[in-house]
C-alpha cells in the first residue's frame, strides 16, 4: 500500500479515550496507539505500511460490507448477510441455497454474485485544501454543496485516468473540512464459494438479531476474479482467482476470555460529533419513522411469503435488510432515552457555549453556532412529509424502478461531472445492474399494497402533500396501475436504459408517467437536501474548530466507510442488575436453543455430529464444546459486517457480524460498560465447512489441516 502524502499521518490526533478501546480509528493511526501494551504482538509496521505490503493488504470491502482474503487465489470470508443476496439471486424453488446451503467443489462450480464488487485500499491522500478551494465567498449553501461535489468528481475523474482500472473516492473525514482521496482496487467478478444453510447462517433470525447470547453461523466464503492478464473485468469464464499482495492466516485454535482482538474493516456512518439537536431529531422523529413504516413492510412480506416459496425467495433479501434497520433502529430509540445521551450530549454544549460567550472574538465569530445548527433540525421537523415524498419511491419498487430510469436519463444529458454521482459514466453500469437485479425479485401484488399505504400517509398530510397525492386517486384506478405498466418485466426495463427523458415519456407506461408528474418535487426536495448539507457542513466544520480549541485535543473523525481500526478483548457484560452475560457460546447452547420451530431450526447433521461429539481439532478445550460465538468490547459499527476479528499476532480467529442490543447506540455514542460487539468464532466456521458439510478442499486452501 502507498501512502501518496506523508503528511497524513499527522492529520488524526488520537482523541483522549474515555476506555481504552474506544475508537474507530482511521489506519494511519495504528502507530500511535500503544498496542503492544494491550496484547498486540505484531509491529505497527507490520499492520500497516506506506512503503511495503503489510496486514491491511488482506482486507476488502466487500459491497457495504468488510471481507478477508483467507488464501492467495482469491477466496474471501464474510458475513452469511453480507453473501445473503448472492445466495438469494442464485435461489429458485428447484435449487434452493437459502434454504439448503451452498458447496462448489471445484472453481468452475461457483455462481456468479451479481452486483457485488470488492475493493482493496491502495493509497490515500489528504486532498481539503484542493476541495476547499472550490467555494467562493458569496455562495449559497446550495451553490457551496454542488462546488464540493463537483471537485470532488473532478478529482476522482483525474485520480481515475492516473490509475487505469482502479477506483478513486473523496471521503469527507470532518464535515466541511477536511476530505481525503482513496484509491482502490476494483475487482467486478465475485462469486459464491460457499455458504451455510439458512438454518446455520441465520440461526435465531431476527428474534435474536443484535442480541446476546447468539449462535449463529453467520458466514461464508465468496472469491474474486480477474482477467487472465490481471485487470478488473466483468464475469468471463477464461477469468481467473484474483492473487491478493498478502492473505490472512487463519488461526483454528481461535481465542479465549481476555485475549487482544482487533478488527480493521470499513465502518459505516457513525454521529458522534453531532448536536443534541440532531439527536433529538433522530429521536423524536426519523428513528420512530423508520420503525413504524419497516415493521409495517416486514409484515406484508412475512403475509405474501406464506403464500409461495418462490414468493418468500423474491423477498427475502429486501425482507433481511429491512428487519435489520428496524430493530437497530428500535434498539437506538431505547439507547437514546435509556442513557440520557441527548442530555449529556446538551449538556457538554453548555460547556462549549460558556467556552465561546468568555471571549469577545470566539463570541463574534461563534456566539450563535449552535443555534443556527439546531435551526437546521428545527425545520427538518417542520417537513417530516418528506420523509413519506421520499418512501414513496424507494419502499415502492415500482416507484423507484420509474424514478430511476426517469432520473438517469434526465442526468445522462448533462456533462458527465454535473450529473448526480449515480449516473456518472464511471457509475453507470454498476446502477443499472442494481435496478435489473432489483426487477427480478419485484412482487407486484406486494408492492401494491406498500404503495396503497404510503398513499394514505401522504394524503394526511392535507395541504403540505397536495400536490403529490393527487397522482393516483382511487383502488380501482391503482389496480389498473399495476396491471398496465410494464415495469416488472427485466427486458422491458431494458429497452428504457438508453432512452432521452422525452422517449421515457411517449412509451406511455403509467409508472413513468406517474414519476414524471412527481419529478418537480423530488427534484425540489433534492436542492433542498444540499442547501441544508451547504450549511450544516460550514457549521459543524466551525464546530469541530472550536471544540478542537475548548478541549485542547483533536478527534477521531466519525466512521464514513472508509479503512479504520478498533481494538480490544474478549469479554462479557452486565447489561442488567444482577445479569452478567461470558463473552463465548457454544454448540451446546445452540442445540438447547433448538425447537425445530424456525428460526431456531438446526440441521439433523449438526445435531448428530454434537451428540457423537465429532468435534475433530475445533473443540474449544476449557468449555469441551465447539464454540459458536465470541464477544468483544471493540467499537463498531454498520459495515463492519464481515470484518475480520484479529488475534494478537494478526491471525482470523472469526468474523465480526453483529452488536449487542445495547450497543445499537454505538452510532451515536460508545461506552465501555455496554458497547459489545458480535463475531462468529472461527472454529465453529472451519467445523461447519470441513466436518459438517465436507467442504475440506476449502481448509486446505486455506492451510488449515
Amino acid at each position: 500500500m502507498k501512502l501518496s502524502l506523508t503528511a497524513l499521518l499527522m492529520l488524526f490526533a488520537v482523541f483522549k479515550q474515555a476506555g481504552a478501546e474506544e475508537g474507530m480509528y482511521p489506519i494511519s493511526e495504528v502507530g500511535r496507539l500503544g498496542l503492544a501494551s494491550e496484547g498486540l504482538r505484531l509491529a505497527s509496521e507490520e499492520i500497516f505500511n506506506a512503503d511495503q505490503t503489510c496486514l491491511v493488504d488482506g482486507i476488502c470491502k466487500v459491497n457495504g460490507c468488510t471481507g478477508s482474503f483467507v488464501s492467495s487465489r482469491g477466496l474471501i470470508i464474510t458475513n452469511h448477510h453480507c453473501a445473503y443476496r448472492a445466495i438469494q439471486s442464485s435461489s429458485s424453488t428447484a435449487n434452493d441455497y437459502l434454504r439448503d446451503g451452498f458447496i462448489a467443489k471445484t472453481l468452475g462450480q461457483e455462481l456468479p454474485a451479481k452486483g457485488y464488487t470488492v475493493r482493496i485500499t491502495e493509497s490515500f491522500q489528504d486532498i481539503s485544501d484542493q476541495v476547499l478551494s472550490a467555494i467562493t465567498p458569496g455562495m449559497t449553501y446550495t451553490e457551496r454543496t454542488k462546488a464540493i461535489e463537483q471537485r470532488q468528481k473532478e478529482l476522482e475523474k483525474s485520480a481515475e485516468q492516473a490509475h487505469p482500472g482502479q477506483r478513486a473516492e473523496v471521503a469527507e473525514m470532518f464535515a466541511g473540512k477536511t476530505y481525503v482521496l482513496f484509491i482502490y482496487t476494483y475487482i467486478q467478478d465475485v462469486r459464491l464459494v460457499f455458504a451455510p444453510p439458512a438454518s446455520v447462517g441465520n440461526f435465531g433470525g431476527e428474534i435474536d438479531n443484535w442480541e446476546w447470547p447468539r449462535h449463529t453461523g453467520d458466514f461464508s466464503f465468496m472469491r474474486a476474479y480477474v482477467a487472465p492478464d490481471g485487470s478488473s473485468a466483468e464475469y468471463a469464464e477464461d477469468n481467473v482467482p484474483y492473487q491478493p499482495k498478502r492473505f490472512i492466516q487463519v488461526d483454528p485454535n481461535g481465542v479465549d476470555e481476555g485475549d487482544f482482538v482487533m478488527l480493521i474493516g470499513y465502518p459505516g456512518r457513525t454521529s458522534r460529533h453531532k448536536t443534541a439537536s440532531f439527536l433529538e431529531y433522530e429521536q423524536d422523529v426519523r428513528l420512530p419513522y423508520i420503525v413504524d413504516l419497516y415493521q409495517w413492510q416486514i409484515e406484508q412480506m412475512l403475509q405474501a411469503g406464506k403464500i409461495d416459496r418462490s414468493i418468500a425467495l423474491k423477498l427475502s433479501s429486501r425482507m433481511k435488510g429491512l428487519a435489520n434497520v428496524e430493530k437497530r433502529s428500535r434498539g437506538q430509540l431505547k439507547g437514546l432515552v435509556r442513557k440520557g445521551i441527548v442530555d449529556t450530549r446538551a449538556s457538554a454544549e453548555s460547556e462549549l457555549q460558556e467556552f465561546i460567550n468568555s471571549n469577545a472574538d470566539r463570541r463574534k465569530k461563534y456566539g450563535d453556532l449552535l443555534t443556527q445548527i439546531a435551526t437546521v433540525y428545527a425545520t427538518m421537523r417542520s417537513d417530516q412529509h418528506a420523509l413519506d415524498i421520499q418512501s414513496l419511491r424507494s419502499a415502492s419498487q415500482l416507484m423507484y424502478f420509474a424514478f430511476t430510469l426517469y432520473d438517469s436519463a434526465v442526468e445522462r444529458q448533462k456533462p458527465d461531472l454535473e450529473r448526480e454521482t449515480p449516473y456518472m459514466d464511471r457509475n453507470i453500469d454498476l446502477t443499472q445492474r442494481r435496478l435489473l437485479l432489483a426487477v427480478k425479485d419485484f412482487h407486484a401484488p406486494t408492492d401494491r399494497i406498500i404503495l396503497t399505504e404510503l398513499q394514505r400517509r401522504i394524503r394526511g398530510h392535507g395541504e403540505k402533500t397536495e400536490d403529490i397525492a393527487r397522482f393516483l386517486s382511487d383502488a380501482d384506478e391503482l389496480e389498473e396501475f399495476y396491471d398496465k405498466t410494464k415495469l416488472g418485466d427485466p427486458e422491458f426495463i431494458h429497452t428504457c436504459l438508453d432512452k432521452t427523458p422525452p422517449q421515457l415519456a411517449a412509451m406511455g407506461d403509467p409508472a413513468l408517467k406517474a414519476i414524471i408528474q412527481l419529478y418537480p418535487k423530488y427534484l425540489q426536495l433534492r436542492e433542498q437536501s444540499k442547501s441544508r448539507a451547504g450549511k450544516l457542513d460550514q457549521l459543524y466544520g466551525d464546530l469541530v474548530t472550536v471544540k478542537q480549541e475548548f478541549l485542547q485535543q483533536k478527534f477521531v473523525p466519525d466512521a464514513n466507510a472508509t479503512l479504520r481500526l478498533t481494538y480490544g478483548h474478549i469479554k462479557g457484560y452486565s447489561p442488567e442488575d444482577a445479569v452478567y452475560k461470558s463473552p463465548i457460546t457454544t454448540l451446546g447452547g445452540a442445540i438447547a436453543k433448538t425447537t425445530g420451530v424456525e428460526p431456531f431450526v438446526l440441521p439433523s447433521t449438526i445435531i448428530e455430529k454434537h451428540k457423537t461429539r465429532d468435534f475433530g481439532p475445533f473443540m474449544h478445550p476449557k468449555l469441551n464444546d465447539v464454540p459458536t460465538a465470541i464477544l468483544y468490547d471493540t467499537d463498531t459499527t454498520g459495515g463492519n459486517s464481515g470484518s475480520p476479528i484479529l488475534n494478537g499476532e494478526g491471525k482470523l480467529v472469526g468474523v465480526n457480524f453483529d452488536r449487542a442490543f445495547e450497543a445499537t447506540i454505538n452510532d451515536f455514542a460508545w461506552n465501555e460498560s455496554y458497547s459489545r460487539s458480535i463475531g462468529v468464532d472461527i472454529r465453529y466456521a472451519l467445523w461447519i465447512t470441513g466436518k459438517v458439510y465436507g467442504a475440506n478442499h476449502l481448509l486446505r486452501e486455506m492451510g488449515v489441516k
